[in-house]
């Protein structure tokens, strides 16, 4: 690589929460000017890659493939059984399921070695890696790249030791717990160890990691699970330290709060933005891509947005594939829009108009509702949805579904008419989406950190 080339190469997974703030930050570098753009991931993400700098406002991006999305590691994907086990309501056996099913040497060997032979050829100065891509951070440290962590999840999420008695990830347990909490806090954590040991399928597949990482040549230290942090020049987090529990923050880490592009994404969409104009109160209701809802919770949230109608409206993103679920048209109830895509999720949560989301807690459409001061009501879907869940209703930012299945619709009636008319909610989510302004963060603090350490690495 000569001296005058110092290229970044952006590595993703194709799953939205993780490569669309990874787009953003493309985005950014690019309308910056900077040359020697390149990102690497699936197939299916080559469009989205290609447009950047594509009408003449930046730079190009190059796109370099990954291969087919694989998918029993995209969560959209997933079969019936899996979804089914990894959302179940036991929490240990949730993440036992998680686990089960992603660790797997073969999905890491189909993503490694084209990325090898990526890096080969662009000789990356930095790697940005989105901090599920195990195989972007063992390829990184095993190659000696300074590599960036890109994560869309809370810092307790991603820290490598936390403190006696914090709540165990993926347990969904309040940091103020009850002496039952406590005790299966600490089961969860022991049993969270010993998966390793004590599963089977996991002792088998670790044999063959061992074996893989021999044929690959990944480095002792790159094999270290733990390496993805410890070894990282950044960890970028697209999150607050206010919104998790007290903790000492590594050094590394930084808060940046949501990555959002400029806005409005569409300043000429007028279908959905007329109709948000012409209705004073609105709840939005968007559960993501993943979220598979039954027949009953279809029926229950319609009748939600009934028992609501004169004081909210209620805008609900329901994917295509469940609206056979939908009760006839002309029985819905007439504050409720149902649409089966946005133009721009973005833009509906900015609208002032828009004074409450219910979610199911993925950590973008969380951070990205308090980015524009709305308060959440969490229906948690798998995993970290509960840890984000837990920490929305202790920082004051939002309330929680507790119905243990389906949809409660008094609960819901009730959580989201105490997030609207209460103002304490609204209050705390707008001083999160003022901290969230704070110079520093964002894209535009992202990009400078990046920047950074690149000319960091040419003054050396």
């Amino acid at each position: 690589m000569s001296p005058q080339r110092r290229p970044i190469l952006i590595v993703s997974s194709p799953d939205s929460g993780l490569v669309n703030p990874l787009l953003v930050l493309a985005a950014e570098l690019s309308r910056r000017g900077v040359p020697d753009l390149y990102f690497a991931t699936c197939d299916n993400r080559r469009a989205a890659v290609e447009a950047i700098g594509a009408d003449g406002t930046g730079t190009r991006v190059e796109f370099r493939s990954l291969g087919e999305p694989i998918p029993e590691l995209s969560s959209g994907s997933w079969d019936d059984e899996t979804y089914a086990a990894v959302t179940q309501q036991s929490r240990w056996k949730a993440h036992k399921a998680l686990m089960r099913h992603t660790f797997d040497t073969r999905f890491r060997d189909q993503v490694y070695r084209p990325l090898a032979e990526v890096t080969r050829e662009v000789e990356p100065a930095l790697m940005v890696i989105d901090s599920l891509l195990h195989a972007g951070f063992e390829l990184a440290v095993t190659q000696q790249i300074p590599h960036v962590v890109s994560v869309p999840f809370s810092p307790s999420n991603h820290m490598n030791k936390l403190p006696k008695g914090f709540p165990v990830p993926h347990s969904g347990l309040p940091l103020e717990m009850t002496a039952k909490q406590r005790r299966a806090n600490k089961l969860f954590g022991i049993r969270r160890k010993a998966l390793p040991v004590t599963d089977s399928l996991m002792r088998k597949r670790i044999i063959e990691y061992a074996q893989s990482n021999k044929e690959l040549g990944v480095s002792r230290l790159a094999a270290k699970y733990s390496s993805r942090i410890d070894q990282a020049a950044l960890v970028l987090l697209y999150t607050l330290a206010e919104l998790d529990y007290p903790l000492d923050i590594p050094e590394n880490f930084r808060m940046l709060g949501a990555i959002v592009p400029p806005l409005p994404e569409l300043p000429d969409e007028q279908d959905v933005k007329g109709w948000l104009d012409r209705h004073e109160s609105v709840v939005y209701v968007g559960f993501g891509t993943v979220a598979r809802l039954t027949r009953q919770e279809v029926e229950n949230l319609v009748e939600v947005a009934r028992r609501l109608e004169g004081k909210q409206a209620v805008l609900w993103r329901l994917p295509a594939e469940s609206w056979h679920l939908l009760p006839p048209s002309e029985t819905l109830p007439s504050n409720l829009r149902t649409e089966k895509w946005l133009p721009s999720q973005l833009d509906v949560l900015a609208h002032p108009h828009v004074r409450a989301h219910f979610t199911h807690g993925g950590g973008n459409g969380y951070i990205e509702s308090l980015y524009f001061g709305k308060p959440v009501l969490v229906r948690p879907l798998f995993v970290d949805c509960y840890d984000q869940a837990v920490r929305a209703r202790d920082t004051g930012v939002g309330l929680v579904v507790e119905s243990p299945q389906g949809i409660d619709v008094e609960d819901v009636v009730g959580k989201l008419t105490e997030l609207v008319e209460n103002p304490s909610f609204t209050s705390r989510a707008q001083e999160m989406a003022r901290l969230q302004r704070e110079p520093g963060r964002g894209r535009d603090g992202a990009v400078d950190l990046l920047l950074a350490l690149v000319a960091q690495q040419v003054s050396v």
